[in-house]
């Protein structure tokens, strides 16, 4: 692979960021045959779309359910199994977890109170939060929290495997106290001069958000978009660890034993503003094509969504433009751009994407075995590319 064609692939990861699976056991549970993919609405790229997501249940996914729309018209797709021990079909209208989705309504909510005048983007986060942030990061701004530009540097976690992060699965976390550990290091860099994605910009854009309003981020959010949306299987589980209603089992391979298990049942106070959000793919659907007209983020604001910032990208050495904007991210999908966000949860991969102008949107949910892997989950790519075309660069 040469240098232009890697950064390309990096680039598209950005925003495709799925995991990599590696060749993992048969899914031996799966006992009975399941329909291959069940599909409503076809559109001129069906036949693409339902071999994207056939023959699951298989080593990198158990499940996947896939909405696309725009101008062409619309598909919707499901393949897999409910669970591995029953065999059911996937249930296309399942809840499932959207990881750092959550983002972009957190990003929302941020634009809208400076709208309102409430906040103000240039302004640095010290100002609406000095008992908590230190005079070290006196110079972030609320706009570099939200584009990735803040400096402030990753936190520790419950561990460094997986087998650590699931003895803890149940643990609660306070995002002040995350706030205050990461604060208490060096900065990775002076703020607005480098891109490095991380949950840590959400935490304190989330306790921004309930600072500024004097409500509970998850009541914010709820009071100004999921109930004006209407997005009623749309919703923050705060420390319950069991996703409400029906919903497909996420399954994780263990790689230390090959073992596949069940992860359905897992906190997410760890993530917080920056992604505890549980939805299905109706309401990520609904919820993209209103973000993108301007009924949720009204005015100029919007435009801060669609701008990526002028630095270069600090992980992995790569020192490419940033990729991510207040709230999203970009990349070039069959030579056009593509504006999204990806997330990832134990067993569950979710993306939302669409071009500028909606001609094409894509919402999907992945029930990958190695959801927060490096690389590019095999279904999920399979996906992207059948709804957009694939990565380009230029």
């Amino acid at each position: 692979m040469n240098a232009r064609t890697s950064r390309t692939v990096a680039a598209a990861a950005l925003v495709l960021g799925m995991a990599a699976v590696p060749a993992g056991p048969a899914l031996a549970a799966a006992r009975a045959p399941v329909p291959a993919v069940t599909a409503i609405q076809e559109a001129p790229d069906a036949e693409v779309l339902r071999a994207a997501i056939a023959g699951l249940p298989k080593a990198d996914a158990t499940a996947a359910l896939v909405r696309v729309a725009g101008t062409d018209g619309s598909w919707r797709g499901s393949s897999g199994v409910h669970d591995l021990e029953s065999n059911r079909p996937a249930d296309p209208d399942g809840g499932f977890r959207t990881g750092s989705v959550t983002k972009v309504f957190t990003a929302a909510v941020v634009l809208q109170l400076a709208g309102e005048g409430k906040l103000d983007l240039n302004r640095p986060a010290r100002h609406y939060l000095p008992e908590l942030i230190p005079g070290s990061y006196r110079k972030v701004t609320v706009r570099q929290l939200l584009n990735h530009t803040s400096g402030i540097p990753s936190v520790g976690s419950a561990g460094g495997t997986l087998d650590e992060w699931y003895a803890h699965r149940f643990d609660l976390h306070d995002a002040t106290d995350t706030v205050r550990e990461a604060t208490s290091h060096e900065p990775d860099f002076a703020p607005g001069t480098q891109q490095h994605y991380d949950n840590i910009g959400y935490t304190v854009a989330g306790l921004l958000i309930e600072k500024v309003t004097g409500h509970t981020y998850a009541g914010e959010v709820s009071r100004r978009i999921l109930e004006p949306l209407h997005l009623k299987d749309t919703y923050f589980p705060g420390t319950d660890p069991v996703i409400r209603g029906p919903y497909n089992h996420g399954y994780q391979i263990f790689t230390g034993t090959g073992e596949l298990r069940d992860v359905s049942v897992w906190g997410a106070t760890d993530a917080w503003a920056a992604g505890d959000l549980i939805s299905t793919t109706a309401d990520l659907e609904h919820f993209t094509r209103a973000l993108f007209r301007g009924q949720v983020v009204r005015g100029p604001l919007l435009e801060e969504m669609f701008t990526l910032p002028g630095a270069s990208v600090h992980e992995y050495g790569t020192g490419g433009p940033a990729a991510y904007s207040v709230g999203l991210s970009m990349t070039k999908l069959g030579g056009r751009e593509v504006w999204g966000k990806t997330g990832g949860r134990w067993g569950y991969n979710t993306a939302v994407a669409a071009t500028r102008d909606l001609s094409r949107t894509l919402v999907y949910s992945v029930n990958a075995t190695d959801a927060k892997g490096e690389g590019v989950n095999p279904t999920a790519m399979n996906i992207v590319v059948a709804a957009f075309g694939a990565p380009s660069s230029g």
